[in-house]
């Protein structure tokens, strides 16, 4: 069996090969070696990449190259987490689950989960099986993880429409309220926003959670069906 410190070490080398091709033509192969090597180290020595399927060597495949932006992102997290107290870091729902999951750590919004490239924070309590627990432990695996992969396939494009979208969708918010001034201003913004973002919707929909209940009417002046099935039903069909 593969010790972690192998296991580490062998990520690490990997990840800094790849980060370095994949920033080559940029003219930063080092910032990529850095990058990717501390990805690799930190994801070898917590056992998170599934080696032997497929996806795995993908996830890793794309977190050093295609998606190393939000990759630094999610190293940097890691950092913040190990000085901030009691991040809560959750070997249940990270080992050979292709992520790292904090149930608290660096997070914009109580309550909210965040997630930065294959790094989740704000998860809540996890263990145990209470209502609430569980709901988290969803939130994870449908959501968060959504997320995640989201990350993985647009790449550096990722936080760019993201973030786009928060900002000229939250300001259409604002143009609506001024017109309408119905509902609040802020839970206009936040409706359009974050709630109606694309990658939201997503996220949400395979959650089998749109329209979010918070919402309440705010609902109507967004999507108002789910943009894809939820994976409960896809794992009840599989049987997975």
């Amino acid at each position: 069996m593969v010790t972690r410190g192998v296991e580490a070490a062998a990520a690490a080398a990997g990840g800094a090969a790849l980060g370095a091709v994949a920033t080559l033509p940029l003219g930063i192969p080092a910032a990529g070696a850095v990058v990717g090597g501390l990805n690799g180290a930190i994801g070898g020595w917590r056992r998170v990449y599934e080696w032997n399927r497929g996806r795995g060597v993908l996830a890793f495949t794309l977190d050093n190259t295609w998606a190393l932006l939000t990759t630094a992102g999610g190293v940097a997290v890691h950092g913040l987490n190990a000085v901030t107290r009691d991040a809560g870091y959750s070997p249940a729902l990270s080992v050979r689950a292709n992520r790292h999951v904090y149930e608290r750590g660096v997070r914009m919004r109580k309550g909210f989960a965040i997630t930065w490239g294959n790094v989740m924070n704000g998860a809540g309590e996890l263990s145990g099986e209470s209502t609430r627990a569980v709901r988290r432990r969803r939130l994870v695996t449908d959501h968060e993880d959504v997320h995640v992969w989201q990350a993985r396939t647009f790449g550096p494009l990722y936080p760019v429409m993201y973030l786009g979208w928060m900002v000229t969708a939250g300001a259409a918010g604002a143009l609506h309220w001024a017109l309408t001034r119905r509902h609040s201003l802020a839970g206009t913004m936040d409706a359009w926003g974050y709630y109606a973002n694309p990658f939201e919707w997503w996220a949400y929909s395979r959650d089998g959670n749109w329209p979010p209940h918070v919402l309440g009417d705010r609902a109507g002046i967004v999507w108002r069906r789910p943009v894809v099935r939820p994976l409960a039903e896809r794992r009840a069909q599989t049987g997975a």
